[in-house]
C-alpha cells in the first residue's frame, strides 16, 4: 500500500514541476512580448508620436457614461461614472511582426508608453477606479495605432438658471482638454458624431436627456494655446416629484383656507385657528423648498407660486379679520329701528322705479327704501362675495402661470 501512495505522491511532484516549466516556457518564448520589448528598448516616452514631424498628434475622444447621478440645485453639480476612451496613432510601435493586438493593463507597462494628458477643466472632484484592478487598457495594434481606455468617476460642475425652477431646462457640460501640451503638439478631436453616449437602460431621477450636442474649442492661456472638446447635454427637468411635493400640497392648502368663508362670523376661534395653521403651514412649506436650492439673486419660478400661495392665505386671513370686525360695529341707525336684537334681519332692498316693490324685509312693516344695510349683513355678504372672487383669482394665477414658465 504505502509504495503505491508513494508512486501517485512523486508522479504529482514531477507532474506540476513540468506544467511550471511549460508555462514559464511559454511567455518566454511568446513572440509578440518580445516584440513589444524590442520595440520599448529605445523608446522616448517624453515626446509626443509626431515630434520628429513638427505637426500636432490628433487624439480622437470617446466618452461613455456608465452612471449619470442627480444634478444637485444646492450645490451646483453632478457626478458621473463614465468611461475615456483615446486613439492616436505612434508610428514608434509599427511593427508587422506583431500577430494580434497587445493588452496592457499593468500600469507599470502603461506608463511606459507615451499617452495625452487630458484632464476635465470643469471637474471638481475626480477619482480613478481601483476596484478590483487598476480601470486602465492600452491596446496596441500592429500597425502603430494605440487605444487607450481608463474609468473615471468624477463631479462636474454645472451653473445652472434657476429662473424657471422647478420648470426648467439646464445645460450641463463635460469638457475635456490638454493640461500642458499646446495645441502645436496635441489636438483632441470627437471620435464621431456619437462620440458621448449613455448606456442603454439608463435613467435620471431628476433629468430626461433630450440631447447631446458636441463641439471644439480652444482654450488660450499665457503660456500658450491649448486643444479642448466640450459636450453640452442638454437636460429637462421631470416636473412630476415637484407636482406632488410642491405644487399640489401648497394648492390643497391655499382651497382650505377658503373653508373659512363658509363658517359664521361668529366662529371667531375656528376661523382664526384655520387662517392661522394654514399660514404657518404654507410658509414652512416655502421654506424647506428653499433650503434645498442655490441662494441664488433672482427670483424662481417656484419663489413666485410659494408667494402667491401665502399671499391666498394671508388674504383669506384679513377678509376674517375685517368682516369680524364689520359685524362687531354698531350700526348707525341701529338704535332708531328697534335697538341691536334683530341685527340678522335688517338687509338694504332697492324699490324700482315702476314702484312694485318685489323684495321686502322680514318682520319690518317700513318702506323697504328707508332701510340702511347693517353691517353684520355687510360682513356676511363680503364672506358670500369672497366665496366667488378667492377661487377664480387663483385659477386666473394659474392659468397665466403655467404658460408662461413652461412655454
Amino acid at each position: 500500500m504505502w509504495p503505491g501512495v508513494l508512486v501517485i505522491i512523486w508522479t504529482g511532484i514531477m507532474t506540476h514541476g513540468l506544467s511550471e516549466r511549460i508555462i514559464k516556457k511559454s511567455l518566454y518564448d511568446d513572440t509578440d512580448l518580445r516584440v513589444l520589448d524590442s520595440l520599448l528598448i529605445n523608446y522616448d516616452r517624453r515626446v509626443t508620436p509626431t515630434h520628429h514631424l513638427d505637426i500636432p498628434t490628433s487624439v480622437q475622444c470617446e466618452v461613455s457614461l456608465r452612471s449619470f447621478g442627480a444634478v444637485n440645485p444646492e450645490t451646483m453639480d453632478y457626478e458621473v461614472d463614465l468611461y475615456l476612451r483615446q486613439t492616436w496613432r505612434d508610428e514608434r510601435l509599427f511593427n508587422p511582426n506583431l500577430t494580434r493586438p497587445l493588452d496592457l493593463n499593468d500600469p507599470g507597462l502603461v506608463k511606459r508608453v507615451w499617452r495625452p494628458d487630458v484632464y476635465f477643466p470643469n471637474a471638481k472632484h475626480g477619482e480613478f477606479q481601483y476596484v478590483t484592478v487598476p480601470n486602465v487598457l492600452v491596446r496596441i495594434y500592429p500597425d502603430g495605432q494605440i487605444f487607450y481606455m481608463l474609468r473615471l468617476k468624477l463631479t462636474f460642475s454645472c451653473m445652472m438658471e434657476l429662473e424657471r425652477y422647478p420648470l426648467d431646462s439646464q445645460i450641463c457640460t463635460i469638457e475635456l482638454a490638454s493640461f500642458s501640451k499646446t495645441t502645436r503638439e496635441v489636438e483632441l478631436q470627437w471620435k464621431n458624431d456619437n462620440a458621448v453616449d449613455m448606456y442603454k437602460g439608463l435613467k435620471q431621477a431628476q433629468f430626461e436627456l433630450q440631447e447631446i450636442r458636441l463641439t471644439r474649442c480652444k482654450e488660450s492661456f499665457q503660456i500658450g494655446e491649448y486643444s479642448c472638446l466640450r459636450a453640452e447635454l442638454d437636460l429637462k427637468r421631470s416636473i412630476g416629484h415637484h407636482l406632488v411635493q410642491s405644487y399640489l400640497p401648497t394648492t390643497l392648502i391655499v382651497v382650505i383656507s377658503w373653508v373659512s368663508f363658509w363658517l359664521d362670523v361668529d366662529a371667531i376661534p375656528a376661523r382664526i385657528t384655520l387662517g392661522v395653521t394654514t399660514l404657518l403651514t404654507i410658509s414652512s412649506e416655502s421654506s424647506d423648498h428653499q433650503a434645498n436650492l442655490a441662494p441664488v439673486s433672482y427670483v424662481k419660478a417656484l419663489d413666485v407660486w410659494m408667494g402667491v400661495c401665502t399671499f391666498f392665505v394671508f388674504s383669506a386671513l384679513i377678509e376674517f379679520t375685517f368682516v369680524n370686525f364689520l359685524a362687531r360695529r354698531r350700526g348707525v341707525n341701529e338704535g332708531a329701528s328697534g335697538g341691536s336684537g334683530n341685527e340678522n334681519n335688517l338687509v338694504l332692498y332697492m324699490t324700482p322705479k315702476g314702484g312694485d316693490k318685489t323684495l321686502t324685509i322680514k318682520d319690518m312693516d317700513l318702506p323697504a327704501t328707508t332701510r340702511m344695510l347693517t353691517l353684520r349683513a355687510r360682513a356676511k355678504r363680503i364672506d358670500r362675495i369672497s366665496r366667488i372672487i378667492f377661487p377664480v383669482g387663483f385659477l386666473f394665477f394659474n392659468g397665466m402661470y403655467w404658460p408662461y414658465y413652461m412655454y
